[in-house]
């Protein structure tokens, strides 16, 4: 019988407003436990590489409505899990099952999700055991293909769980995971639109004013600190982005007043999870984050006539994790 394993990897929110491109959190919906919105990437193991096929192939996508490609080199779990077994386990041959359970463009980390699914279910298809920072290396490749830069403030929380800082990359991932206040809470709206990731990044400035580089590190220093000291009144005031959102913004319709609803309905802060359309917002508990959920999906209606779907996470979310048996 064909050996498999079946992976899943969390959504996640990243940047949280000042820290582009370092910052990120898992998400897990408020509830009873089920899995909430990420990918789940089945593993198989197959007959040793044929003439003419590659070590991963991908055999079946459900619920991206046909839109993704099943050739491995344009696919992100694909090139993701080809590179780890082109290192760790050359000779074997593997196929790929992708059930994506977000939505597309989303700003919630969907080829993030997919890459790290991929090569968890592949390490323990293959009993590798690999350490987790070698496991993120691997899924960097499947993100560079789908947003045209190595970063990994998606996959590292969706990978590890939690709300993450990844120092650098190079010349080893360095991630270092940061405490949670007891009860934030996370508000996110999705309207049903998309932005894509990588035509995102590529209207961002690539030179900043010393200025306003220093106002973000700034409050990208202001907002670990709080972290670490459950401050939430200078979490609120250290989660301005000044480098990603004023850029991105004009692109989501309705986003100024979605924001505005936020705060007026208590939010710490509020601002797109990674290039949107999707919004975060933190709170001070679930019952307030419910509220601001429904302030922002109201705004978006009102301002935009754009529908959106609500989650509300509390965190900190565990991260991936082979799943078989689980819904």
């Amino acid at each position: 019988m064909t050996k498999s394993v079946r992976a899943f990897a969390p959504a996640s929110v990243s940047n949280i407003a000042c820290g582009f491109d370092i910052l990120g959190f898992a998400l897990q919906s408020e509830g009873d436990g089920r899995l909430g919105p990420g990918d789940v990437v089945t593993a198989r193991e197959r007959e040793p590489t044929a003439s003419g096929q590659g070590p991963v192939r991908i055999t079946a996508i459900a619920g991206d409505e046909g839109r993704l490609p099943l050739e491995a080199q344009r696919n992100t779990a694909a090139v993701a899990a080809k590179a780890l077994v082109d290192d760790e386990a050359p000779g074997a041959a593997v196929d790929l099952e992708i059930e994506k359970r977000m939505p597309l463009e989303s700003g919630l980390g969907s080829s993030a999700a997919s890459a790290v699914a991929a090569v968890v279910s592949v390490d323990a298809l293959l009993r590798l055991e690999l350490p987790a920072a070698a496991l993120l290396r691997y899924a960097v490749a499947g993100e560079v293909l789908a947003s045209g830069g190595a970063h990994a403030d998606n996959l590292a929380p969706s990978l590890l769980g939690g709300l993450v800082l990844v120092r650098s990359l190079d010349p080893e991932p360095d991630v270092i995971d940061l405490p949670v206040p007891e009860g934030l809470t996370c508000a996110l709206v999705r309207p049903h639109a998309e932005v894509n990731t990588k035509e995102s990044r590529a209207r961002l400035d690539r030179l900043l004013p010393l200025e306003r580089a220093v106002t973000q590190w700034g409050n990208a220093a202001a907002l670990v600190a709080a972290l670490y000291r459950s401050d939430l009144e200078l979490l609120s005031r250290a989660l301005v982005d000044v480098v990603a959102e004023p850029v991105r913004a004009p692109a989501v319709p309705g986003f100024h007043a979605a924001k505005a609803a936020a705060i007026e309905a208590g939010a710490l802060g509020c601002s797109l999870s990674g290039s949107g359309p999707a919004l975060f917002a933190l709170c001070d508990g679930p019952a307030g984050a419910r509220q601001v959920a429904a302030a922002m999906a109201g705004a978006f209606e009102s301002s935009a006539g754009v529908d959106c779907d609500r989650l509300v996470a509390p965190l900190p979310a565990p991260g991936a994790r082979v799943i078989d048996g689980e819904a």
